[in-house]
């Protein structure tokens, strides 16, 4: 069921937002579900089964954990 919110944004933000959607064709509101869902969806979160693989993969914890203590001690070098 769709809902209703409200965002309160400045003059400038809004006029930049009203011409991208007019470029777009697309209503303001149409528009800013579309960006928020195309961010949303582009972004770098982990899902809860992701999540869930690395933080019992003991392997990988080990691993991070030694290069923290090698960073720690000087232990590695720019590669250009």
């Amino acid at each position: 069921m769709p809902k209703t919110i409200t965002v309160r944004v400045d003059e400038s933000t809004y006029h930049k937002i009203k011409k991208a959607a007019d470029a777009e064709r697309r209503t303001i509101s149409n528009f800013i579900e579309y960006a928020t869902l195309a961010y949303v969806d582009n972004s770098n979160f982990a899902a809860d089964e992701e999540m869930q693989e690395i933080t019992v993969d003991h392997d990988l914890i080990n691993s991070l954990k030694q290069s923290i203590m090698d960073i720690k001690e000087g232990k590695y070098r720019f590669v250009e």
